[in-house]
């Protein structure tokens, strides 16, 4: 099938990937669209993996002020340029991550950031509900872990299902940015105000 510059266009539009990326992409995937932003989506998450690991010391701090004044957030995300910073695409990941503060109200950033001594009081929880539950010992274990994930999913921003998307979380989106911006980017903190609290 002959890939027109339409259906790069419109490609382009829709994963914000590179012209001769949709190209290859659209080239590879016989012009099927759908499948094409499939390919440039895991080829990105490849990608964002490889720049994980390297400095993120440019950014920025958004502020979000939920309406009616009782609920506030700061976030700081990082990347790894402040060309980047500066762009409209990390700007609104950052508003959206702030508003996902605002609304979600997680504790931690990631898994990594969960104390161990509130890690290790979940899983005596979860432990003694299991037992309670009837469940056998040799079981337990297992089940302490699949109910810690919903612990991590409820807890934990980068785990949360993203609020305008439950098919995707917070760190979903932020390997979506990576793939798309070109850089590693990092959600650093985040403060979570509540009238009152």
């Amino acid at each position: 099938m002959a890939i027109t510059a339409k259906m790069v266009s419109e490609l382009r539009s829709r994963t914000g990937a590179g012209i001769m990326d949709c190209k290859k992409a659209l080239a590879e995937t016989d012009g099927d669209i759908d499948a094409a932003i499939k390919k440039l989506r895991e080829q990105g998450l490849r990608a964002s993996e490889v720049k994980g690991g390297r400095a993120t010391e440019e950014g920025l701090i958004i502020s979000y002020i939920h309406p009616g004044n009782r609920v506030g957030t700061l976030v700081e995300l990082n990347c790894e340029t402040d060309f980047v910073a500066r762009t409209e695409q990390f700007q609104k990941l950052a508003t959206e991550i702030a508003m996902q503060v605002a609304a979600a109200k997680p504790k931690y950033v990631g898994e990594d950031e969960v104390p161990a001594e509130d890690l290790d009081a979940e899983k005596a929880i979860l432990k003694t509900q299991a037992l309670q539950e009837g469940k056998p010992d040799h079981i337990v274990d297992k089940i302490v872990e699949g109910r810690l994930s919903k612990f991590y999913s409820e807890a934990c921003l980068l785990k949360q299902p993203y609020i305008r998307d439950a098919d995707k979380t917070i760190e979903d989106l932020v390997k979506d940015a990576i793939a798309q911006l070109g850089e590693n980017i990092v959600v650093k903190r985040f403060v979570l105000y509540v009238l009152g609290q």
